[in-house]
């Protein structure tokens, strides 16, 4: 066997627009693992899988240079309706509005939320900015019998669950 057969056996493959295969680039396959966790994600009972939504959170949002915030909007059997990244903000920090986080889960009629931000900084330790959005956005959702599950911190292949640790 030649040594591009060997090469090609261990790569994965994607057809071109001519029809023709090649191997998948780097984003092309973590692409497709997102859209695989994805659709394991959706419609599943998210709470009966932490594992699953450990595994889409840390694909999403593991490798990125800047701060994401985003909400997974639960139905009232606990199953995904929808991942949504709402903010987007520099390498240590970004704005969270909860009047548009509260506008978003009465849009989408959600029962329940988990929140889900990145620390590009590596680490998943929570700040005080943290606990402190976590409250002002649970409070804020309690008013319109939305209930917050989980916020989860994800800093690379980290990933962090405040309500495991006892700060929900």
């Amino acid at each position: 066997m030649s040594q591009l057969s060997l090469s090609l056996d261990s790569s994965l493959l994607v057809r071109d627009v001519a029809g023709d295969y090649r191997p998948a680039s780097a984003g092309e396959v973590l692409q497709a693992a997102q859209r695989v966790l994805a659709g394991q994600m959706r419609g599943c009972e998210v709470l009966s899988s932490p594992q699953v939504v450990r595994d889409y959170l840390r694909v999403k949002l593991g490798a990125l240079e800047h701060e994401v915030f985003a909400v997974v909007h639960l139905d009232s059997q606990n199953r995904v309706i929808e991942y949504v990244e709402m903010f987007r903000g520099s390498v240590n920090q970004t704005s969270v509005y909860p009047r548009e986080v509260v506008k978003e889960a009465l849009a989408r009629n959600s029962a329940a939320l988990l929140l889900v931000h990145n620390h590009p900084s590596g680490s998943t330790q929570p700040s005080r900015a943290d606990e402190m959005l976590t409250q002002t956005l649970k409070a804020a959702l309690a008013l319109v019998d939305v209930r917050v599950l989980d916020h989860v911190i994800v800093a690379g292949a980290e990933v962090l669950s405040m309500a495991e640790r006892g700060l929900l």
